[in-house]
């Protein structure tokens, strides 16, 4: 039969993460594709006595809840964001169902067909894929390391009139780079100077690896010009699937109404054990450990690369925190074709192409260092590097 879907399908695809872990998912494969942490590093105990003391405490933790949150999780949260100087009441907190919920809810209430949204090039894939879902206009920025530059950002804005920017400043997904303190305020001067929204996604800023610290954009903001979205999925666990976003209220009054014809709220149980969880559980110290397993299972990596020497001709820039490497092989290199190979040999990463708005640079590719131990990153880099060094030698 031949069903008749809405137009708007037409603009779906498919995750290429998600199609290649569909791929590498078998015993013989080490994987550095997907963006995963180490379950091994789940606080497991924890989390179990955090859901019996949810389920103990009342019956209505298992009843229909607040579509905007617990208030009791809205509060610890406004307490945690405080302290990275994000002032933000209680209720101008929602809950979502992941960070990747709140993209979509505000893109939901935000965007008509065509409207415009400037972003860094590359750019968070998943994001691409609801921003192209709603039929969205996603125009790239031209940036280096420190950011979006000043020059090209403004004259976009000027041009295109964005209803928003959307960026991942901290530990960026696919980069792993970090904004300057600069470029953040510059961006927020010229949000303020046009009047367009900035959406920054924090997923990866708790994962860092050094003391120097950049604020977040949001803090810079008092609530007028910044959504701000997070995740408990890196430094608790991902199937909880409890994110938030905070920003002006009258937009986070719209998501919540658009959030109600969704799924009415997120799930109200994981949310109580997450309050019992904040209350008893030491957080702060479970990601200072896990801050230092990530950063000595990414020397472990960058170690490799490194002893390859001048037969592995390649480009990156040490992460300061979050979960990737983003490499760069010669031009002649396609990594969608390496990858064939790769798998062949037992490894596999992500090609960088899916992560460009256009003008892909087809030489590059995203590796994960936080779902491996170091003797399997040892032993997948040495087929990586294999693999690596063939079509240059050759």
């Amino acid at each position: 039969m031949k069903y008749g879907f809405a137009k708007r399908v037409t603009h779906m695809q498919s995750s290429a993460v998600r199609d290649i872990l569909k791929v590498v998912n078998r015993g013989d494969v080490i994987s550095f594709a997907g963006g995963l942490p180490d379950e091994k590093l789940f606080p497991i105990d924890e989390v179990k006595t955090a859901f019996d003391q949810a389920m103990s405490s009342s019956p209505k933790v298992m009843q229909y809840g607040e579509t905007e949150g617990v208030p009791a999780l809205r509060e610890q949260l406004a307490e945690r964001m405080a302290v990275k100087e994000i002032h933000r009441d209680p209720e101008n907190i929602l809950i979502t169902s992941g960070s990747q919920q709140a993209i979509d809810l505000f893109a939901r209430v935000m965007f008509n067909p065509g409207d415009i949204i400037l972003t860094e090039n590359p750019t968070y894939l998943a994001a691409l894929q609801v921003f192209q879902s709603y039929e969205v206009q996603v125009i790239p920025v031209e940036s280096d390391e420190d950011g979006m530059i000043e020059e090209d950002l403004e004259t976009k804005i000027q041009q295109y009139k964005p209803k928003c920017i959307y960026i991942v400043p901290t530990y960026s997904n696919p980069e792993g780079k970090v904004w300057s303190l600069e470029r953040r305020r510059l961006l927020l001067k010229l949000a303020e100077k046009y009047h367009t929204l900035i959406f920054e996604d924090d997923p990866y800023g708790d994962i860092q690896f050094d003391e120097e610290t950049v604020p977040p954009i949001a803090s810079l903001d008092d609530n007028k010009y910044v959504m701000y979205t997070s995740t408990f999925s890196k430094t608790v666990v991902p199937a909880m699937r409890t994110g938030w976003i905070t920003g002006p209220h009258q937009i986070i009054r719209m998501m919540s109404q658009a959030k109600q014809a969704t799924d009415l709220h997120t799930n109200s149980l994981t949310q109580h054990a997450l309050v019992h969880l904040l209350r008893e559980f030491d957080l702060d110290a479970h990601i200072h450990k896990l801050q230092k397993v990530y950063k000595e299972r990414m020397h472990v990596m960058k170690d490799i690369f490194d002893r390859g020497g001048d037969t592995l001709p390649i480009r990156y820039k040490v992460p300061k925190g979050g979960m990737f490497f983003w490499v760069a092989m010669p031009e002649s290199v396609n990594t969608k074709e390496l990858l064939n190979q790769a798998v062949d040999n037992g490894v596999a990463f992500v090609p960088g192409a899916p992560f460009y708005v256009n003008n892909p640079a087809q030489n590059t590719m995203r590796l994960n260092f936080t779902n491996s131990e170091p003797e399997v990153i040892e032993a997948g880099m040495k087929r990586l590097v294999e693999v690596m060094s063939e079509p240059i030698i050759g």
